[in-house]
């Protein structure tokens, strides 16, 4: 007599299906950009994400530290400007441009977390078509600033409301890479005093957490990215690892 075949349970030892390819292609993707017809030009609009995540980063510490988040402004240029107030001491003044700082990184490592499923990877492309629409009602204050969100967020609308689960996942996964990568190609504005945007000249970032606190600026800029690293890290992790049984249904 033979025993019945029992059900074979695997274990949760591998990433989520399909994860490496889809690194891989954004990889891939984002390192060819500059070398396909158009694809400077196609470097530009994310070129502006990286400068609209670096400037909510601002708002949103502002706001984490009891201030406000007055306005913003994203230039045709690639830089911006987040106007705050806040009432706190030297940690807040430091606290408020550190969060530009690391505020991309943070964003890649919740996308790339949301991007373990094409569930996960859809709900996350709607919620931030939903949370730029309220940026622009609440703080972008410029036109372009304006026109550009706007478009951004009928982008990630239209990715969620027409694109198949795997360009879902692409699509958030290019996110969280364009945004890692602007940690690297923007570094030289960790160590410089002085930062230079469409507004004029003003105290970089690191510059004003010098003037808030002690060490010199260039130390505060490599810890900035240091963290930034780590945080990247962190969301690569949790992107690749394995998947549990219940996160497969």
């Amino acid at each position: 007599m033979t025993e019945p075949r029992r059900p074979v349970v695997q274990g949760p030892g591998r990433p989520p299906p399909g994860a490496v390819a889809v690194l891989v292609a954004c990889v891939v993707a984002s390192l060819a950009l500059p070398y396909v017809p158009g694809g400077r030009l196609a470097w530009w609009p994310l070129m502006l994400l990286s400068t609209l995540a670096h400037e909510l980063g601002h708002g949103v510490a502002a706001v984490l530290v009891g201030g406000d988040f007055v306005s913003l402004q994203v230039f045709a240029d690639g830089s911006g400007v987040a106007v705050t107030a806040h009432a706190g001491g030297r940690a807040a003044r430091a606290l408020i441009p550190a969060g530009g700082l690391v505020g991309p990184a943070l964003v890649a490592c919740g996308l790339f977390f949301f991007a373990r499923t094409a569930g996960r990877a859809r709900a996350a492309l709607g919620s931030l078509a939903a949370v730029l629409l309220l940026v622009v009602a609440v703080v972008v204050r410029n036109p372009f600033g304006v026109v550009y969100v706007l478009v951004l967020s009928a982008l990630l609308a239209a990715l969620v409301r027409f694109g198949s689960a795997r360009i879902a996942r692409f699509g958030l996964v290019f996110l969280a890479i364009q945004l890692s990568v602007s940690v690297f190609s923007r570094s030289d504005y960790l160590f410089t005093r002085v930062a230079r945007t469409g507004a004029g000249t003003m105290p970089s970032d690191v510059g004003q957490i010098a003037e808030a606190l002690l060490l010199p600026y260039w130390v505060w800029g490599g810890l900035c990215g240091l963290l930034s690293v780590l945080v990247l890290a962190l969301g690569m992790w949790l992107y690749l690892r394995p998947m549990p049984v219940h996160e497969r249904q």
